[in-house]
């Protein structure tokens, strides 16, 4: 009777086992597959933007063709403001103010805008160029105060 009680505990421990490894993979493997590396997909890359064509657009509204933009004139892209002029000395400051933006303080020598150097100054005008010797390629004047007539 010894026997069969101590096979009985056996089978009982064995048992035990079997059931404690079982519940060990399930929770082994239902960490493992509802972990954020292997449950997401890569992430998609974005579609390139579409670009429309104008010219089709344009003749499926009934408008002849379109003509480009063209870019704004060196000429309309500067503004001066004011000048500071030391006529005398060849020094002195401008203010001006670059594709509408707030008017700055550029003394003679100076870069303006990428390959534009403000050359000399006068009383109402400023003179750029490419280098402060050259030759002047823009000159700049204060707009003149229209006067209201008043009848």
């Amino acid at each position: 009777m010894v026997t069969h009680t101590f096979s009985r505990w056996i089978l009982r421990l064995a048992t035990l086992a079997l059931w404690a490894m079982a519940g060990a993979g399930a929770v082994y493997w239902g960490l493992q597959l509802s972990s954020d590396q292997a449950g997401l997909a890569p992430a998609a890359a974005a579609p390139e933007a579409l670009q429309p064509d104008m010219q089709a657009l344009a003749r499926l509204l009934g408008v002849g063709p379109v003509a480009a933009v063209a870019a704004p004139s060196a000429a309309s892209r500067f503004a001066l403001v004011g000048v500071l002029a030391g006529t005398a000395s060849g020094g002195g400051a401008a203010l001006i103010a670059v594709d509408g933006k707030p008017a700055k303080p550029y003394r003679v020598g100076a870069v303006v805008d990428s390959g534009l150097v403000l050359q000399s100054l006068g009383r109402t005008e400023a003179r750029l160029g490419g280098a402060v010797d050259g030759a002047a390629a823009l000159v700049l004047r204060i707009p003149r105060k229209e006067q209201a007539s008043s009848n």
